[in-house]
C-alpha cells in the first residue's frame, strides 16, 4: 500500500478547525482527530459533538483516535455519526472484539490502538478483527513530543505479524512523526503516518505533508518488508 498521510488537529488552531483542515486537503489521505478525556490520558481535548461540526466541513475523511477510558461505550458512536476510521486502545478496552466489530458495522475502518509499553504480541490473535494497528511512538496524552526509538523494532514486528493477514491491515505510527523520523518509520512497516507539529507547525502545512509522503515513499520503496 502507498504511504497514507493524517495530520493531526491536536496541533492545529483550535479556533480555525475547519480552515486548517481544509489547509492540508490536497496533500493529505485523512484528518486525525485526538479524543483525550483527561482519564486515560493526562490531557483533554474534544469529544463527539466537535467531530460531528468537523465532519460537516471535512473535505477528508476523518480518523478518531480515541484515548478515552471507556471506548467500549463511545467507539461505536464515532462511527455512526461518520468518522471513517475509529481507533480504541487495547489498555482501555474491555471488549475489544465486540468493540471492533460495532465500528466496523456502523460503517467504519476498526483500529487498535497499543502503548509504547505496550507489547505487539498478545494482540496478535486480533489482528483478524482489525482494519489498522496502531502503534504510538511516544506516551499518548499530548503533542509535540520527541519520537521514541525504542518503537522500532516493535513496528518491524507488528509488519511480520500483518504480512500474511488475508486482508490488509494498515500500520500506523502516530508520535514524533517528523522529517528526521518518518523514514526510519517507513523502512520499519509503517504505512500510516500522523504527523501533527511537523505539518501544522511548517508555514506551509500542505506543503510538509507532501514532503512527508515524498520521503516515506522513497523509503518504503527500498524497505525489505514492501
Amino acid at each position: 500500500m502507498a504511504p497514507q498521510i493524517s495530520p493531526s488537529i491536536l496541533s492545529a488552531d483550535f479556533a480555525h478547525l475547519a480552515d486548517d483542515v481544509a489547509r492540508v486537503a490536497d496533500a493529505a489521505d485523512w484528518v486525525h482527530v485526538d479524543v483525550m478525556d483527561n482519564h486515560f490520558v493526562p490531557n483533554l481535548t474534544i469529544g463527539l459533538p466537535v467531530v460531528e461540526a468537523l465532519l460537516r466541513t471535512s473535505p477528508l475523511p476523518l480518523d478518531c483516535h480515541l484515548m478515552i477510558e471507556d471506548p467500549d461505550r463511545w467507539a461505536p458512536q464515532f462511527a455512526e455519526v461518520g468518522a471513517k476510521s475509529v481507533t480504541i486502545h487495547a489498555e482501555a478496552a474491555k471488549a475489544p472484539v465486540r468493540t471492533l466489530r460495532a465500528i466496523r458495522a456502523a460503517g467504519a475502518r476498526a483500529s487498535l490502538g497499543i502503548n509504547p509499553a505496550t507489547p505487539v504480541e498478545p494482540y496478535a490473535d486480533l489482528l483478524g478483527e482489525v482494519d489498522m494497528l496502531l502503534l504510538m511512538t511516544v506516551e499518548p496524552g499530548f503533542g509535540g513530543q520527541k519520537f521514541l526509538d525504542v518503537v522500532l523494532p516493535k513496528i518491524r514486528r507488528a509488519r511480520e505479524l500483518i504480512r500474511d493477514r488475508e486482508r490488509p491491515v494498515w500500520l500506523q505510527v502516530d508520535g514524533g512523526v517528523s522529517a528526521e523520523t518518518i523514514e526510519r518509520c517507513a523502512a520499519a512497516g509503517a504505512d500510516v503516518f500522523v504527523a501533527g507539529s511537523a505539518v501544522y507547525g511548517a508555514d506551509d502545512p500542505a506543503e510538509a505533508a507532501r514532503r512527508l509522503r515524498a520521503q516515506a515513499e522513497k523509503a518504503t520503496a527500498s524497505a525489505d518488508w514492501a
